[in-house]
């Protein structure tokens, strides 16, 4: 039994992985996953890594990104998701699970560079979720953007 579960999470994870990978090279830098899909752990952190760049649009000015729990309600298990860069953070959590809505975008100013962007929840669950992410110029122009999967368990 326990070998069935971490068979399909591994397969899980690598088709997480590749949506990632794939949403990176999109213009519509977006993906979504599943956060502990046996729902036993209260700590699940998923952590990526996001690199801005001048991709000829000119130098990034601040990494945005939003946050949506697609799971039911369940009172008190809600999905967070932080940025950090250079000793600054900013965070934003969706606080109605399930309503379609994305969280508002929160944003860092840090540059050019790697941004760390953490995803977590709140208590034991399952939570389905989809980020949005985007690297922008000073004058909000999409500017190059890519990510990687640093750590999902």
């Amino acid at each position: 039994m326990q070998y069935r579960f971490l068979s399909k999470f591994s397969i899980s994870l690598f088709i997480t992985l590749c949506l990632l990978s794939y949403a990176a090279s999109s213009s519509a830098h977006d993906a979504g996953a599943t956060m502990d899909a046996a729902g036993i752990s209260r700590t699940f952190t998923g952590v990526a890594i996001v690199t801005c760049f001048d991709d000829g649009n000119g130098p990034a000015e601040k990494l945005i990104a939003q946050i949506r729990d697609n799971s039911p309600s369940v009172p008190g298990l809600l999905v967070n998701l932080q940025i950090f860069k250079n000793n600054k953070a900013v965070s934003i959590t969706d606080t109605v699970s399930g309503d379609a809505e994305y969280s508002p975008f929160v944003e860092l100013h840090g540059g050019n560079g790697v941004y760390f962007v953490f995803v977590n929840k709140t208590d034991v669950g399952a939570r389905d979720f989809d980020l949005t992410w985007h690297c922008l110029t000073v004058d909000d122009i999409h500017t190059g953007t890519e990510i990687s999967v640093s750590q999902f368990n």
